[in-house]
């Protein structure tokens, strides 16, 4: 059976020890457990939705006549929304900064290979406004439906957020 004993601080000597002569083996004593706290609840980690799919009111009419209205659009970066801003185009015209913005976002376009501000200046006037504000929705408030309650029956139900387009404030 062992026995324990403090440890003295370097500088001391050990009581009744002579110089030069060896010191008795000291026995440190076990550190006392620390209590053990209870584990942490996982928190559920909430995934960063980058994407959306959308659905265009008209659509997109290709050279061949196809219709093209289900697409995706990502969020924008603060390169997105700055790169336009060098762009002659908006230079000389300040509302076709939503029509270059929107070439960089949409990452779909039905079976389109490529999207960009060339098919977003020939889409239809009611689906540009609504890629305008599905940008806004989903860039600024990071979701396009919000959770709200009847105040007459208390239902809980999802509305579509609108609101101003691009360019406006």
């Amino acid at each position: 059976m062992r026995r324990t004993a403090t440890r003295p601080s370097p500088a001391a000597e050990p009581e009744g020890a002579a110089a030069g002569e060896p010191a008795a083996p000291e026995v440190l004593a076990p550190a006392p457990e620390a209590p053990q706290a209870a584990p942490a609840a996982p928190q559920p980690q909430q995934l960063l939705r980058t994407e959306f799919e959308f659905e265009l009111p008209r659509g997109y009419v290709d050279e061949s006549g196809t219709v093209h209205r289900n697409g995706t659009m990502r969020l924008a970066t603060a390169r997105d929304e700055l790169i336009p801003l060098q762009d002659m185009r908006v230079r000389d015209n300040p509302a076709y900064l939503s029509v270059v913005l929107l070439g960089r976002v949409i990452t779909r376009l039905g079976t389109l290979p490529l999207v960009h501000d060339g098919i977003v200046e020939n889409l239809f006037a009611s689906d540009l406004a609504f890629l305008q504000d599905f940008y806004r929705q989903v860039n600024a408030e990071g979701h396009t439906r919000a959770g709200v309650t009847c105040p007459h029956c208390e239902q809980p139900f999802e509305v579509e957020l609108g609101g101003s387009r691009l360019g406006e404030s």
